[in-house]
């Protein structure tokens, strides 16, 4: 195994969020005070915004935080290739290329998330042996979570991506979720042998290939995502942007319809402040912000996508993603397993 590389050196895009800078700044102050191996933690952007913010954080004179200038911002309405063309010096830019110029091992923003996906692809490259990244959030289940990859950075993938995919959300939960061997299914719409497209019956008998390297317990449903059965699901960008977005305006439209019905009259409202606790509970469990960002995996550089609506701890929570990559050093276990598959997929079918 590589030598662990040093924990810190994470580049932060101050200035893409919903929220503003002043929430990115505040987000730096905790995960330094929760972090102390985070040195230096770089943030990105306008430094005459930055300044201000960072002193009002009482952070100015603090040795493990420095600022890199950017003098662009790209938004969430700019074309995805035609920004990152047009627009070299936004704080999304700067922060991926301090990732691979080597000033940083981490990039984190919460920025478009095109532009995000094509920059770092571009930018970075892929790690040795794989052709695509997958974008790989943690998806809450019963008794814990999952994670979904790919979310939307391959749409138009083939079955050796999503056996990549496989290795890569294999060696993500590990790390992420504490799972010793993380069970992983692929998403098709049927469990039978024969079910399913062309993509997904190369992608299983590929997987059964490889079964040294994943714990691969078959075809899932889209009914088994939320309980105890898988730890890893595998699809192809396409199908999971659909699932992530489906089910994030899901969690809304129910939220609503219980206030809504909650609120309906005073003995509904008196029996909601009774259970508020449980509510409350309820809230934190599938809130977002217990896995503040979606890293695209695969590359060579770890890069962090959180939440364009990120508060302070969305954002501490992408900073501790990205921290964790680079102490487990993630990217390396991802490049020798990766290697063993393809070398184990090259060799003729028995």
């Amino acid at each position: 195994m590589a030598d662990t590389p040093t924990v810190g050196r994470i580049a932060v895009d101050a200035m893409g969020g919903d929220l503003g800078p002043a929430e990115v700044v505040e987000a730096a102050r905790l995960a330094m005070a929760e972090y102390p191996d985070l040195n230096p933690l770089i943030l990105v952007g306008d430094t005459a915004v930055l300044k201000p913010l960072v002193a009002k954080a009482g952070l100015a004179d603090n040795p493990s935080l420095s600022l890199s200038h950017a003098s662009e911002v790209i938004t969430m309405d700019d074309k995805p290739l035609l920004a990152i063309r047009r627009k070299k010096d936004s704080s999304m830019m700067r922060a991926i290329e301090l990732v691979k110029n080597g000033e940083a091992i981490a990039a984190v923003s919460c920025g478009n998330t095109g532009s995000l996906v094509a920059a770092g692809i571009l930018k970075l490259r892929t790690l040795e042996g794989l052709d695509r990244a997958a974008l790989a959030p943690v998806v809450p289940r019963a008794d814990g979570y999952f994670i979904l990859i790919d979310a939307g950075a391959n749409p138009d993938a083939r079955a050796e991506h999503l056996v990549h995919n496989a290795i890569i959300g294999s060696q993500y939960a590990r790390i992420e979720l504490g799972c010793e061997e993380p069970r992983v299914g692929l998403l098709t719409i049927g469990t039978e042998e024969g079910k399913g497209n062309a993509l997904t019956a190369d992608t299983h008998e590929a997987l059964k290939r490889i079964g040294s390297l994943v714990n691969y317990v078959g075809p899932v449903e889209g009914f088994q995502l939320f309980s105890n059965h898988v730890d890893v699901v595998v699809c192809d960008g396409f199908v999971g942007n659909i699932c992530v977005k489906s089910w994030e305006s899901l969690v809304k439209f129910f939220s609503g319809e219980l206030r809504g019905q909650l609120q309906a009259n005073a003995w509904r409202s008196a029996g909601a402040f009774l259970a508020r606790g449980a509510f409350a509970a309820l809230r934190r469990r599938i809130n977002p912000e217990r896995y503040g960002g979606a890293p695209l995996l695969g590359l060579k550089g770890n890069l962090i996508k959180a939440h364009g609506s990120s508060n302070r701890q969305s954002w501490k929570h992408a900073i501790r993603i990205a921290r964790e990559a680079i102490k487990s050093d993630l990217n390396h276990r991802i490049e020798v397993d990766v290697a063993a598959a393809n070398d184990i997929l090259r060799q003729p079918v028995a």
